[in-house]
């Protein structure tokens, strides 16, 4: 059975592989001038950033890859997770080479994302569907279970059938993105995810998934070290290729323990910033008025006269509730 301090362990070794990645990494990213490009229309206190080194993803791909890999734990989940995590970082990675480096605005066309999003998806809800114990079952939070898998009793659990992978599809691409949306002030999607992957090994500890509870230690090393580069004022931005790979990893980590439903719950802060774009676009299309200042939904508050830091600090702490909430949801 997998120990405390092996977690421990895993995320002090992630936070330094970080912290010794980014002296050699983001000067390299200055060089190939990799600067990032701050919207016009959005709140001119983020101005300043403009020119801010971004792909700063890789960091945090290359440390969780090397913790996870040195962990002395691997097994086929490892590997998923770890592939997964990669793939749809290497698509928002494509996506910040174009807009930086090419210097082509638009970066991947919007289907081009989302097929390759929903190609990795498909590929993960067949990898689970095909190997998991409970086949297409997910478990369902805050009902009490007669799921048992070896010695451990698990939540009550819902067949989807053949709605399986199409709903799982529908997850991973909605986890993604709605990571993606959420990284747009320093610290803040690192922080987030940092609490939701540290969540995810305490349970995956719990329920005995060792290698899962590895690999989401390995996330939060990397994010917290992260933070030391990326929190305010960020001397780097992780990009599409930092914010879609820590979504990628989310959601696999759920969906390999048959938990996608509680995604909503502990990344509650991610879907309220994708909720609310989705809101500000149908709300101004119908009416011809915004329902916030600006969205995701970090501007609106920033707009509202609270200072970044502040905004980061309370989604910070609204995600340490959703994830207490979460423990008391799948327990």
């Amino acid at each position: 059975m997998l120990q405390q301090n092996q977690l421990i362990y895993t995320i002090i070794i992630g936070f330094f592989i970080t912290l010794i990645l980014g002296p050699l990494i983001i000067p390299f990213l200055k060089r190939l001038k990799v600067g990032q490009t701050i919207r016009e229309e959005g709140p001119q206190s983020h101005m300043s950033k403009s020119g801010t080194p971004t792909i700063g993803g890789v960091i945090i791909i290359v440390s969780i890859l090397l913790t996870s890999l040195t962990s002395g734990i691997m097994n086929t989940d490892l590997l998923v997770a770890l592939s997964a995590t990669i793939a749809f970082g290497f698509i928002g990675f494509i996506d910040d080479f174009i807009k930086v480096v090419l210097k082509r605005n638009l970066g991947l066309r919007a289907y081009q994302k989302l097929l390759l999003q929903v190609f990795v998806a498909i590929l993960l809800a067949i990898y689970q569907s095909n190997t998991s114990v409970v086949q297409t079952k997910i478990i369902i939070p805050f009902i009490e279970g007669n799921l048992q898998i070896g010695n451990i009793l698990i939540p009550q659990y819902l067949d989807l059938g053949i709605f399986y992978i199409p709903f799982i599809v529908f997850v991973v691409v909605a986890t993604v993105n709605s990571a993606n949306l959420t990284d747009g002030l320093d610290g803040l999607a690192a922080g987030v995810t940092l609490i939701i992957t540290g969540f995810f090994s305490l349970l995956a500890m719990s329920w005995g998934y060792t290698s899962l509870a590895i690999f989401a230690s390995a996330v939060t090393g990397a994010c917290l070290g992260f933070l030391r580069y990326n929190t305010h004022p960020a001397q780097v931005f992780m990009g599409d290729t930092g914010s879609l790979a820590l979504g990628g990893a989310v959601a696999t980590m759920a969906i390999l323990m048959n938990v996608p439903l509680i995604i909503p719950i502990v990344g509650g802060i991610y879907f309220a910033e994708s909720l609310s774009v989705i809101l500000q676009v149908i709300s101004f299309k119908t009416t011809g008025k915004r329902i916030f200042k600006m969205s995701p939904l970090h501007h609106h508050f920033e707009l509202s006269g609270w200072a970044e830091t502040k905004v980061v600090t309370v989604f910070w702490i609204v995600t340490v509730i959703l994830c207490l909430i979460g423990i008391l949801a799948l327990h």
